[in-house]
């Protein structure tokens, strides 16, 4: 008797920058920097085009109840546009240690993704809601620990005050919009655990002397972001 496929293959502990690079979208092109400044992205959001979002459902490493979540997709509006991303800290239950967007599960009262998007970004890095613009979501993500993502992405001023929760971040930086927009940084990874094929974005980016491993669910969502601007 053919035994049903399991609901879900946990992830032993591995390190992403070990799993080799399967290949990268150097054939791909960039988003043009002319359609990266503040009022290309509002022209954007405000008629959106048709397009196809490439990453939408990871296959899942972790038995729990589905959840609503947000996060920001915080662009501040520096000489060279910039998103601001976080260093998870490494105690969180899950995801801990990764680089991620500000965001968290939804709460009842929340009005809607946007409003859980600068909610958790204000409780997580002390991000004012007054210094955002919200332009508008991308296509729902849905992660391979249960969180059905909504992304929201919204503009920043470059003078917004910024304090970390040492709770739930150990670090606060941000990253070229044009390096994320752009393909040749965008490499595919793929790996057999347990029988089950797993494929992963990462976007490696040399911070002063840090390197940023961006990578899995943030990195999915930057290239589904890539899409919606090159549709």
């Amino acid at each position: 008797m053919t035994q049903p496929a399991p609901a879900f293959t946990p992830l032993p502990a591995f390190d992403p920058r070990s799993v080799p690079v399967a290949r990268v979208d150097v054939d791909l092109p960039a988003v043009p920097l002319q359609d990266q400044t503040p009022a290309a992205l509002r022209q954007r959001f405000a008629a959106p085009p048709a397009w196809q979002p490439e990453v939408v459902l990871e296959k899942k490493f972790m038995q729990r109840e589905p959840a609503q979540a947000s996060v920001l997709v915080p662009i501040v509006l520096r000489a060279q546009p910039m998103v601001l991303l976080t260093e998870r800290t490494a105690h969180l239950s899950t995801h801990s240690g990764q680089i991620a967007f500000p965001g968290g599960r939804a709460d009842p009262e929340d009005a809607s993704p946007a409003a859980t998007a600068l909610r958790e970004a204000q409780e997580e890095v002390g991000l004012d809601p007054g210094c955002v613009e919200v332009l508008g979501p991308l296509s729902t993500y849905v992660t391979g620990s249960s969180f059905i993502i909504t992304p929201i992405v919204g503009l920043v001023r470059p003078d917004a005050a910024l304090q970390a929760n040492p709770h739930e971040v150990a670090d606060v930086f941000e990253v070229p919009l044009a390096f994320l927009l752009d393909p040749a940084h965008h490499r595919h990874h793929v790996v057999e655990w347990g029988g089950v094929r797993r494929e992963w974005f990462s976007m490696p980016y040399q911070d002063g002397d840090k390197n940023r491993f961006i990578w899995g669910a943030t990195a999915g969502m930057l290239r589904n972001f890539y899409r919606f601007m090159r549709a």
